[in-house]
């Protein structure tokens, strides 16, 4: 009987996520080895990353470093990534609120989580991240490490972050106005 309880809630939790497209702070977006022809935005805006035919392509190695900010904070709760069977990426460590990292540092800190994609991840499947891990989240770090291949390119055609919005409500405000009256 729980246990069909657990279900339930998991899938209502599941019912409530948004894709985050529409948090995103565009003009904050980074991404360090992206090829300059092949950029994030392909993998990311709207239109672009339903296109196929387009991706974001690493340019020196196989390695890609992105940076998302948000507009406000979200909830994340699943990322879902559309790539190649071989270039597609493999391993990918999320950071959450680390800012102005580089390849240089990135192995400095512990990512938030380490999501290693299978080929059947790369068809669209959304993965569930340790939700604890992104509940307060003002940027994300994605750290494609390597691809499935371990070729010198890797490909994304599509990166979805899928979560919630933080509602902050301003009690003192409220408060206030209470005491007014």
């Amino acid at each position: 009987m729980s246990s069909t309880m657990s279900a339930e809630s998991a899938s209502a939790i599941q019912r409530s996520q948004v894709d985050l497209l529409d948090f995103i702070d565009w003009s904050g977006v980074e991404c360090l080895n992206q090829s300059t022809s092949h950029s994030v935005a392909n993998a990311l805006k709207q239109g672009y990353r339903e296109d196929d035919g387009l991706n974001l392509e690493s340019d020196a190695d196989e390695q890609l470093l992105i940076y998302i900010p948000f507009l406000q904070v979200v909830k994340l709760h699943s990322i879902t990534f559309k790539g190649p069977e071989d270039e597609g990426p493999k391993t990918v460590k999320l950071f959450s609120n680390k800012e102005h990292m580089g390849f240089s540092n990135v192995n400095d800190y512990p990512a938030s989580d380490t999501i290693d994609l299978s080929p059947d991840n790369l068809k669209g499947n959304p993965v569930v991240l340790k939700y604890v891990k992104f509940q307060n989240v003002r940027s994300l770090t994605v750290f494609i490490e390597d691809n499935q291949s371990g070729s010198e390119s890797t490909k994304v055609q599509k990166i979805v972050l899928c979560g919630t919005t933080v509602e902050t409500t301003d009690m003192k405000g409220l408060k206030k106005i209470e005491d007014g009256h």
